[in-house]
């Protein structure tokens, strides 16, 4: 069977999620949607507690987007049919087996997984017994998510989300967009001509005496300097300036009155 590299942005999904015995509708809709935000869509369900899950409206509300995924997610009998195609298994299972396949936590092994050109699933048991020694013998290797000790109980979808966000951070992850424009930084002469303002508004206003000055402003120059200002930012600081300079005449002639 000819292999395909996962982390190619030309290939089919070759990451494969398995959901076995599950018994809360709520919880496929959950991995869907945690599946989905990850980039991944192949979902099989073995022998679901409810054979029209995907139609209970606890799968669909908790899908919450991810309608495609949960509709087009198959549902088989066995996991030996579900791991068709599949060429590395590996079962999440907390506790390790007696002749079971070797106990990893996830990012040790997908650093070397990933270099390899696999079709993966990951298999997830029921909620109420996890995996069987059965069901574990059929993978390659066992998935153990790192938890605080003395409690490791995690939701099926929460452990969904877990290993797929750490499976594609191996994969190479997604960029972080900014949904806001870089901000243009003010030059020299901007810091300058805002420091030149407030330091006749703070003489204005008696707070800065120009004959005992004690540095005030090469102080202030460092301030704005280790502020780094955007150009948006100095036009704030000279606006406030010259509020404060027409605050402070007003004042002096309510007081000459």
């Amino acid at each position: 069977m000819q292999t395909l590299d996962p982390r190619s942005p030309t290939t089919a999904d070759t990451t494969r999620f398995v959901l076995l015995n599950t018994s809360h509708p709520g919880n496929i809709g959950s991995t869907a949607r945690a599946m989905k935000v990850m980039g991944f869509s192949d979902l099989v369900l073995v022998a679901p507690r409810y054979s029209n899950v995907k139609a209970k409206a606890d799968a669909i509300s908790l899908a919450s987007g991810a309608l495609d995924v949960l509709n087009g997610a198959r549902v088989v009998d066995t996991l030996a049919e579900a791991l068709d195609g599949v060429t590395y298994a590996c079962a999440t299972a907390m506790t390790p087996r007696d002749f079971g396949p070797p106990t990893h936590a996830p990012r040790e092994l997908f650093a070397t997984l990933v270099t390899q050109p696999h079709r993966v699933a990951f298999v997830f048991g029921s909620e109420r017994y996890g995996m069987t020694n059965d069901d574990v013998y059929l993978c390659h290797a066992c998935l153990s998510i790192p938890t605080a000790p003395g409690y490791g109980s995690l939701n099926l979808a929460q452990a969904v989300q877990l290993i797929a966000y750490d499976w594609r951070q191996a994969l190479g992850g997604f960029e972080v967009v900014s949904r806001t424009a870089d901000p243009v930084l003010a030059d020299a002469v901007a810091v300058q001509g805002a420091l030149d303002h407030w330091q006749r508004v703070l003489i204005d206003n008696g707070f800065l005496n120009p004959q005992a000055p004690q540095k005030l402003m090469p102080r202030l120059r460092q301030l704005l300097n280790r502020a780094q200002l955007t150009q948006e930012e100095v036009h704030i600081l000279r606006g406030i300036a010259r509020a404060a300079s027409i605050q402070g005449r007003s004042g002096s002639d309510d007081t000459a009155s």
